[in-house]
């Protein structure tokens, strides 16, 4: 094959894999069968193997390459990504409009309400047609340049479509929203589980998270997408822009963006309050999740003339829908002992459905908090969910107790190891915790190790709560010198492990030898000193 056959032929199969990647990821279309297209994207491989200068950065190969980075790039934003302001309150959406309204006395508002995608909010510049930046919101000036790991997610297009009605600017920014979908998250966590490894805690962190990983090889593992509703930066030669929010996100489809699908067109606060409510009753059916309802004018032209404020744009708001909240029965309360040696009560639950996951435990926060509101083994009790780790128990329906209730006595002894517990104001948040006195409470030394490993902290793959608690167990590791005295065939002999997997571990080990001093300082996990506090100690 002659080097001008093969770079017309990369050129066709670079733009059928294109094709085929917005029908599918997109569209949710797809045209053709994985392994045909399995097929095509194994002949651009072999063609860019034999002619190495065809690979250019818009081919569906660069998806996924290149060496883990050591740190990520500053990049600054042309135009500032705000925040929105929010309410839960639908008379301050009414008041929201007023305010409006009064900005514009003489002219009709329209307004979209779109789904709020609860993900991280990214923008993605485009020149030439071409993506060339991906980029975190940061503090909304600068942001983490995520060029890398962005280009694993296979909605969003490396190449922008040229359409007779939609003709990609010289540059364009477009903001958006990356997330996990439900479905990828539940079978992530199932995975990890399977392997006996920490899981994680819910779709918008997992999603956050896997964005500021350093190796795209591993952020091309997750199930991420993303959801576009917005634009930075235009320069358009001819001045070809949307006037309106409506005609944007017809405008983005066509140049090859995923947008949410939804969206509501208002010409009254009433309507926009309707709009609001349908969109409560079918957000739980969507694939990512969703906490509110973002509401716009729709002319670009008015927005401009109701400016900004420092933080947020005064023609936007975001509304949140309330925690969503389920009753259900309180069989028994445990104690868990933290890595301070805190006994925080948690409620176990009769299984209850609710923000979308079956709910078995909840949070019981202290004594003093059991004792407010009356709380009893055997009550009913409402339970809410709020995007919290462990769901709260809110109240006691106490109308449907039966008198066989029984109040909880809170333990003298740590449930965990039998030595002494004291009771004293925590100065984190003035609430009055029971603390275990043995520092080597085996509970505690559990804690401070996988506070340690946490991705938080020092971030060792691996180190989750069950390899932790086999190597306390086995007296491996009692502490964070422990783990780096640990040898592949010391943890290879722990149960449910192997030589991979215990290499796994050392590799991680060894890997957070060179973290940056405040992930140390945090990981030591010294009382009240958080990641604030640490980044702080080791400026």
């Amino acid at each position: 094959m002659t080097h001008a056959e093969a770079n017309a032929c990369h050129a066709q199969l670079v733009e059928e894999i294109r094709r085929h990647d917005q029908a599918y990821y997109v569209h949710a279309k797809p045209v053709v069968s994985d392994r045909e297209y399995d097929q095509l994207y194994r002949e651009l491989l072999d063609l860019e193997k034999e002619f190495p200068d065809l690979c250019t950065p818009d081919s569906p190969s660069q998806r996924v390459g290149g060496a883990p980075l050591s740190a990520f790039q500053q990049h600054q934003h042309a135009i500032p990504m705000m925040s929105l302001d929010n309410t839960y309150s639908q008379e301050e959406v009414r008041d929201f409009v007023k305010r409006v309204q009064k900005l514009l006395p003489e002219e009709e508002l329209v307004w979209t309400v779109e789904p709020k995608v609860d993900g991280l909010a990214i923008s993605l510049r485009y020149e030439k047609g071409i993506l060339s930046v991906g980029a975190t919101r940061g503090d909304g000036t600068h942001g983490d340049d995520i060029t890398a790991n962005l280009k694993t997610i296979r909605s969003i297009p490396l190449k922008l479509n040229q359409n007779p009605g939609a003709t990609a600017p010289e540059v364009i920014e477009v903001r958006g929203e990356v997330y996990m979908t439900k479905k990828g998250f539940a079978k992530l966590n199932a995975e990890l589980a399977a392997a006996g490894e920490e899981t994680f805690v819910n779709p918008r962190n997992t999603a956050a998270g896997s964005l500021k990983q350093l190796d795209p090889k591993l952020v091309a593992t997750r199930p991420l997408d993303i959801i576009l509703y917005g634009l930075g930066e235009v320069r358009a030669a001819g001045g070809e822009v949307p006037a309106t929010q409506v005609e944007m996100l017809s405008w983005l489809k066509m140049l090859g963006f995923k947008t949410s699908g939804k969206s509501w067109l208002c010409r009254s606060v009433d309507e926009l309050l309707n709009a609001i409510d349908e969109l409560d009753k079918i957000r739980h059916d969507f694939e990512y999740e969703t906490d509110g309802a973002v509401i716009k004018l729709n002319s670009f032209q008015q927005r401009e003339k109701c400016g900004v404020t420092s933080k947020a744009p005064r023609w936007a708001m975001a509304y949140k829908y309330a925690a969503e909240q389920a009753e259900t029965k309180l069989k028994a309360i445990t104690i868990q002992v933290g890595r301070t040696g805190a006994l925080t009560p948690v409620a176990e639950l009769e299984p209850v459905f609710v923000a979308g996951s079956t709910v078995s435990r909840a949070t019981l926060h202290n004594e003093d908090e059991l004792v407010r509101k009356d709380i009893r083994v055997g009550d009913t009790v409402v339970i809410e969910k709020a995007g919290e780790v462990i769901p709260a128990v809110v109240r006691v329906v106490t109308e449907k107790r039966t008198g066989r209730e029984t109040v909880f006595e809170f333990p003298k002894k740590c449930p965990e190891c039998g030595s002494g517990v004291s009771r004293g104001a925590d100065e984190a948040d003035e609430a009055v915790v029971w603390r275990c006195t043995n520092p080597d409470c085996p509970a505690q030394v559990r804690g401070r190790l996988e506070h340690w490993c946490a991705r938080g902290a020092m971030d060792i793959e691996g180190g989750g709560e069950v390899l932790v608690a086999q190597l306390v167990k086995s007296g491996l590791a009692l502490n964070v010198a422990d783990l780096y005295r640990l040898k592949t065939a010391e943890v290879a002999a722990l149960e449910r492990m192997g030589e991979k997997s215990g290499q796994n571990l050392i590799d991680g080990i060894n890997a957070s030898k060179s973290r940056d001093l405040w992930r140390l300082i945090f990981g030591l996990g010294i009382l009240h000193v958080g990641a604030g506090v640490a980044k702080a100690l080791g400026r």
